[in-house]
Order: C-alpha cells, then sequence, then structure tokens
C-alpha cells in the first residue's frame, strides 16, 4: 500500500515569487504613463510584453484566485470588457 499522500506535489497549492510578484504590481496605482513598465523591469526583472503574458496566465489561475480575490477577480472584468468590446 503507498502511504504518500495523493495529488498535488507539496507546495503545489501556492504561488510562486514571481507570480505574488505580478498580482502585487497590479494591486498599485500608478502616476503616469512609463511608471508600471519602469517597475515591471526593475522589481521582477520582466519585459512588459512577459510580464503582460504571465499576468493574463494567472488570471486563470485558481491560485491566484485564492490568493487575491479582488484583484484578479477586477482583472477578469476588465479582461471580459475588453474582449467584448472586440
Amino acid at each position: 500500500m503507498n502511504d504518500e499522500p495523493q495529488g498535488e506535489p507539496a507546495g503545489a497549492r501556492e504561488l510562486g515569487e514571481r507570480e505574488r510578484g505580478v498580482l502585487a504590481l497590479e494591486r498599485r496605482s500608478w502616476p503616469g504613463p512609463g511608471a508600471k513598465e519602469r517597475a515591471v523591469r526593475e522589481q521582477l526583472g520582466l519585459s512588459p510584453v512577459r510580464y503582460y503574458q504571465l499576468l493574463n496566465a494567472l488570471l486563470d489561475d485558481p491560485r491566484a484566485l485564492a490568493h487575491d480575490p479582488v484583484t484578479v477577480n477586477r482583472l477578469r472584468r476588465v479582461r471580459a470588457e475588453r474582449e467584448q468590446r472586440r
């Protein structure tokens, strides 16, 4: 008989440091154009394009919703509104 727990490996339910950093940047408000992109490069070491790719994937990740439901739900609404306009 196998005594190891079934399902996800340990820690699989938590977001990584980079994912938490992306959500933290999205919680902030930004004073003007370029400030957010500069913070993305300096704080996360990502290009803005890669940042938005990660962010979009996070919006569909249940772990992100569990970590920061207010931010994720707000961003999901914004994304849905943009998709409706297309």
